[in-house]
């Protein structure tokens, strides 16, 4: 038997206090394949969280890409190299043709902060946008556009923080293109804030599919009215695909295609390399040259020849496998599931998402739409009990997140259904 207070112990002297751990009771966690996970005392969970293992965990191929890689060379980006080449190559060919260029980091921190230096590079202002429900990344930088956790000496006065979309309860009570419009104004607002302070106004940094706001199911065309008028002010639009990124939406490579939009600036990173740390940022080539000229830039690690292998398998077994293709597939067909299960239990009030990325929202009321933060964490941590991993997250902190690996199935999905169901039925 595992000895978890032993472990925790170690980890608080070790590691500090304040590290997060998921669920009330924490899994000490040995051992992945697939789609499943092991613990120290030999019991099995299904994963319907983790996005890191995009292709499963420990998948042979991206195994092998790696060991083969790490037994010749590995070495940075100062010595030519084809493997980072071959990557970028073949990364880029999947955006717009004017997305044409790319720099490679260890982490999707150190891509949005890259990004935001990009932007600033380009128009020569500070100023930022991001949502008020946001997260991307802990760098110095970066931290400043969360509110979820302010920065030590408050925020540097060049961040304009909007309301998070959230379709379940739209801004100004509209729907459609009236909410598309309020968002708009919102952003308008936060431009013109910014070009009346020293800061000036420099970018628009996003989610396209706003998944730590919850990912609201929003109409198409929803950020046409957005990126418009952030070109009108001269600024820069940066998509962070770290999360919607590399299929998962199951009916685009990216999220910002399937918002049916071309931003300037694209960040990567969490699944790109199946856990090995790869981050990236891509753009066109002339907005990462004026960077290189504005910025003295070099990572050790990123672009290594190892991570590029690894990052190339990806691709390989993305393609191989069918995986974007399965993502549709099998999300269609789990969510049609969890809008049954809403008729049975009133707690849901909302389901949404998109491929392998989705939830239910809970509500105390469904007439009131109280948000039920508390319930959501009895529920996941109830799931936990019974062997199936899934997190919360959203705006009201009430919305399930299930983001498992891609070849997740349509047996695993029933597997997770009825464990949802049989939770929500003892509550």
């Amino acid at each position: 038997m595992s000895d978890k207070a032993t472990l925790l112990a170690r980890r608080e002297r070790l590691l500090g206090r304040n590290m997060s751990l998921f669920y009330q009771d924490p899994v000490h966690l040995v051992r992945g394949e697939g789609v499943w996970l092991w613990d120290a005392d030999g019991r099995r969970y299904l994963d319907c969280y983790n996005n890191v293992p995009h292709v499963g965990h420990c998948h042979p191929r991206v195994i092998e890409a790696i060991a083969r890689q790490a037994s010749t060379l590995n070495t940075h980006t100062r010595y030519l190299h084809e493997g980072i080449l071959d990557y970028v190559e073949r990364l880029t060919g999947t955006f717009d043709g004017t997305l044409n260029a790319a720099i490679l980091t260890c982490t999707g921190s150190e891509a949005n902060d890259i990004a935001l230096r990009m932007a600033q590079a380009v128009t020569g202002k500070t100023g930022v946008i991001a949502t008020n429900h946001t997260y991307h990344g802990n760098t110095a930088a970066v931290s400043q556009l969360s509110t979820r956790m302010p920065p030590v000496g408050g925020y540097g006065g060049h961040v304009r923080h909007l309301p998070a979309p959230d379709s379940y309860r739209p801004l100004g009570g509209e729907t459609g293109d009236a909410f598309a419009t309020a968002f708009a104004a919102e952003i308008e607002k936060a431009i013109a804030s910014l070009e009346e302070s020293p800061h000036g106004f420099s970018a628009l940094i996003i989610d396209p599919f706003f998944a730590n706001e919850g990912f609201p199911d929003l109409p198409p065309g929803f950020l046409d009215k957005t990126v418009a008028a952030v070109r009108k002010a001269g600024g820069l639009v940066i998509a962070d695909e770290v999360q919607p990124g590399f299929g998962r939406t199951g009916t685009h490579m990216w999220g910002h295609q399937r918002a049916g939009i071309i931003p300037d600036i694209v960040t990567l990173g969490k699944p790109m390399a199946n856990g090995h740390p790869v981050g990236g940022v891509i753009a066109n080539i002339d907005t990462l040259n004026v960077f290189r000229k504005a910025f003295r830039y070099f990572n050790t690690f990123g672009g290594n020849p190892v991570s590029c292998a690894a990052a190339m398998a990806v691709l390989d077994v993305m393609k191989e496998e069918k995986l974007i293709e399965n993502a549709l597939d099998v999300g269609e067909y789990t969510r049609a599931a969890f809008k049954k299960l809403a008729e049975k239990h009133s707690i849901i009030g909302d389901v949404r998402g998109s491929g392998l990325f989705m939830g239910t929202e809970f509500v105390l009321d469904r007439g009131t739409k109280d948000p039920a933060p508390d319930l959501a964490t009895r529920i996941i941590n109830a799931m936990r009990e019974r062997g199936v991993l899934m997190g919360k997250i959203g705006v009201h902190e009430c919305s399930t997140k299930i983001r498992p690996p891609m070849p997740f199935s349509k047996e695993n999905a029933d597997l997770m259904l009825s464990t949802f169901d049989d939770v929500l039925s003892d509550l």
